[in-house]
């Protein structure tokens, strides 16, 4: 990115990305989620053409590009109608984590399958009684022999029905200090001891939710990512890339929202003028398409601090960009529900199941409240509140 404009790559990925979710559109997408299905037709197509793989590195048949990149795909889709929210858990954490710290052996053996669409995997961090806590995550991982054995629950798990393996953050004692230390683990879904069971959510989504079990699963040592000791290091490194493009995944809905609701208030006629040149109207969608392009502003500056390789810089603007961009879409898809009066939450004009869509953004993949902590604490130099 030069300045405030984006490169012309970046704007041809853009349109060509708008092209390929458009054939596909919203009423696919809805109607894959309401049956239960998944959208394999959109995502195969997708890793097919390379739009799944572009910041995969160009050594493992990657496009070699940055996450801004992969969050202007993600992005795209979003705009469109057909949100995929694994993307912001496969590409972006998982092939990330593993491009960056994970073993020869394991870019050799998972990268090509991110590239092309044809691997996907989900992120395993969050437990029943840690929360937001990752200092209270209880799966444990102990040595025996070569092997590791893990034991644990996770749970609001994206994907794991459709994934080949699960990326898991699992805790074990630290050789010298005696404390527990994180570390990553490349966990195939077949593995025995492995079980998980769907989380009945009131979304209509074609990503369904897991709790995971993990019981006795003993996995080879060359599941574990990269270095035991720098497993904190590669937490981050992911976590990161996962706010980027949630923030993406949200700014992505409240375009295809505010483009509904600009549409409609085009179009309705009711006092002998279109119903948009009333102010009580215009306003409140003038407002929002502002909070929706300044969210946008900053997961770009996010991102092109993260492929500028400073880690530091992009967590405060991810936090902030994931936040600004998730209170954009819930205000969005609101504003835009309102613009329709009744029919907002009529099937036919496909807002209705935005309403909680884009609620998620608030909680996850981290809360709004975390995201306000980490900014007073880090950003403002304010005493730690919890």
């Amino acid at each position: 990115m030069v300045g405030f404009t984006e490169s012309e790559e970046r704007q041809a990925l853009r349109q060509a990305v708008s092209e390929l979710a458009g054939k596909y559109g919203h009423e696919y997408y809805l109607e894959k989620a309401r049956a239960g299905g998944k959208t394999d037709e959109l995502w195969n197509e997708a890793g097919s053409l390379g739009y799944l793989g572009v910041s995969v590195p160009e050594a493992y048949g990657g496009g070699g590009a940055g996450i801004g990149d992969l969050a202007a795909v993600c992005e795209e889709f979003c705009a469109a109608g057909t949100p995929m929210l694994l993307m912001v858990v496969s590409p972006a954490i998982c092939a990330t984590v593993i491009a960056r710290f994970g073993t020869e052996e394991q870019r050799r053996t998972w990268l090509p399958g991110f590239a092309d669409g044809s691997v996907r995997m989900a992120f395993g961090i969050t437990e029943p009684d840690a929360g937001s806590n990752s200092h209270r995550i209880t799966t444990t991982a102990a040595r025996d022999g070569e092997d590791w054995i893990l034991n644990g629950r996770k749970v609001f798990v994206s994907g794991v029905d459709e994934a080949d393996a699960v990326l898991i953050v699992g805790r074990t004692e630290d050789a010298r200090t005696g404390k527990l230390k994180p570390v990553l683990f490349i966990l195939p879904t077949d593995t025995p001891g492995f079980e998980y069971k769907e989380i009945p959510m009131d979304l209509v989504s074609a990503d369904k939710q897991f709790g995971l079990f993990l019981d006795d699963v003993r996995l080879p040592a060359n599941a574990l990512v990269g270095s035991e000791d720098a497993a904190l290091a590669q937490l981050f490194a992911g976590l990161n890339p996962e706010r980027i493009l949630g923030a993406a995944f949200s700014v992505g809905i409240a375009r295809y929202a505010l483009d509904k609701a600009a549409a409609y208030a085009n179009d309705r006629n009711v006092w002998g003028a279109p119903i948009g040149s009333h102010q009580g109207i215009s306003h409140p969608l003038a407002e929002v398409k502002i909070e929706t392009e300044l969210a946008k502003l900053m997961g770009q500056k996010a991102a092109a601090l993260y492929d500028a390789g400073d880690d530091h810089g992009a967590g405060e603007a991810a936090n902030m960009a994931k936040y600004a961009a998730a209170e954009a879409a819930t205000r969005t898809v609101d504003q835009a529900v309102q613009t329709h009066g009744g029919n907002g939450l009529a099937s036919e004009y496909g807002l209705g199941t935005l309403l909680a869509a884009a609620r998620v953004g608030r909680i996850a993949p981290v809360s709004r409240e975390m995201v306000l902590n980490f900014v007073a604490q880090h950003s403002l130099g304010l005493p730690k509140s919890y």
